[in-house]
């Protein structure tokens, strides 16, 4: 199934690997690039150096396309946008930011550059600015969120940009593919299926949440401090819920999650880490490659809209 994102990006498959903290390194990167989707690696907030060797062990383990999510409010941001022109990263994805400062550099240097959106104004901005596409990610989603449901979302920004748009949010399965592609969508972004998947190194009591998640069982936290952010139900968003009807202040609330991703993801502390899923967490029942993900979602999409 060929899309304008694929011949935009040079993969076989219209999926790319959401640029997880902490979750988004080499081995899941070049996992998901070898089966034909765009893995990508998270910046996150590491050092440059840091990212570099991420860059080098995904060239070493992947001849495919693929790409670097830099975080824009990272204090090595600027670091690593002249980072990813130095190692001829063929994509770059963005969020947490604007990207406008780096747009000329990267564009220059070949790179494809698509922001992550929360809304039709700033898709418009970055389709303005020189994007070449945009990521329209719905608050299904895992991690930092906005408003709109990815139902909404992605035919709005589709109505209103003429780049390509990828849609992400609540995506898992190969119904969910085939629902963005009648939305308009070019493409998906997908993250938390991707958590369980055999070549993605987070905690085995993290990845065991995720596979045992029921429906219900996410919860968005930072509602009132502005930067609302979902992940799996456990003591710390209890927590974190009880400080934000208390009224507990931002640096005391902020305080409660300093490391907190790290503890889930690297030590496997699923009470007090942040375990960090979409809605689609209830879907996700089984641990498989990342070959055997992005082919049995592509087969289902295939058969759904040849109906």
């Amino acid at each position: 199934m060929k899309t304008e994102i694929c011949s935009l990006l040079g993969i076989e498959y219209p999926i790319i690997q959401g640029g997880m903290a902490w979750v988004a390194e080499h081995s899941l990167a070049s996992a998901v690039s070898n089966a034909g989707g765009l893995g990508i690696i998270a910046a996150a907030n590491a050092p440059c150096e840091v990212v570099r060797e991420e860059i080098r062990k995904t060239r070493e383990r992947t001849d495919k396309p693929f790409g670097v999510n830099i975080m824009l409010l990272s204090p090595y941001a600027q670091e690593v946008a002249q980072l990813v022109v130095e190692e001829k990263v063929p994509v770059v994805t963005t969020g947490a930011g604007n990207p406008g400062p780096y747009l000329e550099a990267w564009k220059n240097a070949g790179i494809k550059v698509i922001p992550v959106v929360a809304s039709v104004a700033l898709a418009k901005r970055m389709e303005r600015a020189g994007a070449d596409a945009v990521i329209a990610e719905g608050c299904e989603s895992g991690g930092h969120i906005g408003e709109n449901t990815t139902m909404v979302l992605v035919p709005q920004i589709v109505d209103a940009v003429k780049v390509p748009v990828i849609a992400a949010g609540g995506i898992g399965d190969g119904r969910g593919f085939a629902a963005a592609m009648m939305l308009g969508a070019k493409g998906v972004q997908m993250g938390t299926r991707f958590l369980v998947a055999k070549e993605c190194v987070i905690h085995e009591n993290y990845k065991q949440q995720v596979l045992k998640a029921k429906d219900i069982d996410s919860a968005v936290t930072g509602r009132t401090t502005g930067h609302p952010v979902r992940t799996l139900r456990n003591r710390m968003t209890r927590t974190y819920q009880q400080m934000e009807k208390d009224g507990s202040s931002f640096e005391e609330l902020e305080s409660l999650t300093i490391g907190s991703l790290r503890k889930a993801v690297v030590e496997g502390d699923v009470v007090n880490g942040s375990m960090m899923a979409g809605q689609i967490a209830g879907m996700v029942t089984k641990e498989q490659t990342c070959q055997e993900m992005i082919q049995e979602i592509m087969q289902e999409a295939d058969a759904l809209l040849q109906r």
